[in-house]
Parts: C-alpha cells; sequence; structure tokens
C-alpha cells in the first residue's frame, strides 16, 4: 500500500455495536485521518420512524458536530448495482453480520456501499438506526454515510471510501503491497482513533463505541 498524508477514521460497521450511557443510545466508529467505521449501534429507533430526526444540533468541538437531521443522498438500487458492477465479487472490500460491502463508482467518486444480507440477523430497524443516526454525525475521524437505498427487500449504505484499506490490513497483511508502518506513523493513527472516540463519548448522545479494534479503523492516508 502506497504512503500518502496521514488520515485515519472509524469505520461504518453495523449498529448492534453502538449503545448509550443514557436513554438515548448510540454507537459508531471512526477516527483522524484515521477513520473508525459503524459497526454497531443500538438505538430507540422504532420499527414505524421513517428517518425521523432526534435532536436538535449540538456543536461538539473543531470538526465535531450531530446534526439535528441526517443530510443524506438517496440513491437508486440501479445506481448503487451499475455503481459496483452488479455486485461483482471483485469489488468486495469486506463483509460482516450486516452483509458484503463493495467498492462502487459513481460518476468520479470511489465509493463503499454496504448491502444487506437477506439472511442476516439484522434487519430494517438496524439499518433505520444507522440512518437516523450516523447520518447526523459529522467529524473528520469518523468515516461519512454519503446516502441509502431501500427499495423493496434492498437494504443498502453508501460510505466515503478509505483509499488505504484498514489498520489491521497494515499491521499484519503480507504480500508485496503491504508495507510495515513505522511507529510514528502508528502514534498518529492512535491519536486520530482517539479522536473519533473522544467526540462519540463526550457527546450529550453520550454514544459509546463497542467495537473498537484495528480491522474498524480505516486509513484514508499515511504519513
Amino acid at each position: 500500500m502506497g504512503i500518502c498524508s496521514s488520515s485515519t477514521n472509524i469505520a461504518p460497521t453495523t449498529t448492534h455495536n453502538l449503545s448509550s450511557v443514557t436513554g438515548s443510545s448510540h454507537t459508531t466508529n471512526k477516527t483522524s485521518s484515521t477513520s473508525i467505521s459503524s459497526s454497531g449501534i443500538s438505538s430507540n429507533v422504532s420499527g414505524n420512524s421513517q428517518f425521523s430526526s432526534v435532536s436538535s444540533g449540538d456543536d461538539l468541538g473543531p470538526g465535531g458536530q450531530i446534526l439535528a437531521h441526517p443530510n443524506l443522498k438517496i440513491y437508486t438500487f440501479s445506481e448503487l448495482k451499475s455503481a459496483t458492477k452488479n455486485f461483482r465479487n471483485d469489488t468486495i472490500l469486506g463483509e460482516g453480520g450486516f452483509g458484503k460491502v463493495y467498492k462502487g463508482w459513481i460518476s468520479s467518486s470511489v465509493i463503499a456501499v454496504k448491502k444487506l444480507n437477506s439472511e442476516s440477523m439484522q434487519g430494517i430497524e438496524e439499518w433505520q438506526a444507522e440512518v437516523n443516526f450516523l447520518g447526523r454525525l459529522s467529524h473528520p475521524n469518523l468515516v461519512k454515510l454519503l446516502g441509502y437505498c431501500y427499495e423493496g427487500k434492498e437494504l443498502l449504505l453508501v460510505y466515503e471510501f478509505m483509499q488505504r484499506g484498514s489498520f489491521e490490513n497494515h499491521l499484519f497483511g503480507r504480500g508485496s503491497t503491504v508495507q510495515p508502518l513505522p511507529w510514528d506513523i502508528r502514534l498518529k493513527i492512535a491519536l486520530g482513533a482517539a479522536r473519533g472516540l473522544s467526540f462519540l463519548h463526550t457527546s450529550d448522545k453520550k454514544v459509546i463505541y463497542r467495537d473498537f479494534k484495528a480491522s474498524n479503523i480505516l486509513l484514508d492516508g499515511v504519513s
């Protein structure tokens, strides 16, 4: 993997790993130019609530904010099917409890598309929780949810693409394309992840990310 400007983000995973200390609980992943993925969120969103906002916007320090309403694009299934080349196997970036994540291209932009597996234990309510809550989070160290698709039984989420992949791959991956990370870079990544977690933990919503691990820390650059 190439080396470029440092960026770490907590990546998007699934709603079951997010919880709150208070009655209104949510969880997510993403860090510094390190980003934490949204791997788990426990939410009080009911099956009847269609993408309703939860509360007013809270300013949470430099670069961090919880918006009053989700600011997301609605994609059609045909758009995302075309973007991922009909969800071809060679576009798969990873797979989790929610389903598979695909790399896609729309115009000149690269995206990550998470497609719900019809056999997944996670269903419409958890998908709604991600749309309702993750769509309101804004922070440099959290992977950004760009939009969603809901057509029939098809449930998909669209995230920004983190070009350097997971921190785990840089630590434990093998092959000529994987370059070992110097300790100063590892420290920068850790600090970026800490900033993302601090944003979540100090917010009024008391968001706790319960799936913090190297595979859920995504990098868009390393320097």
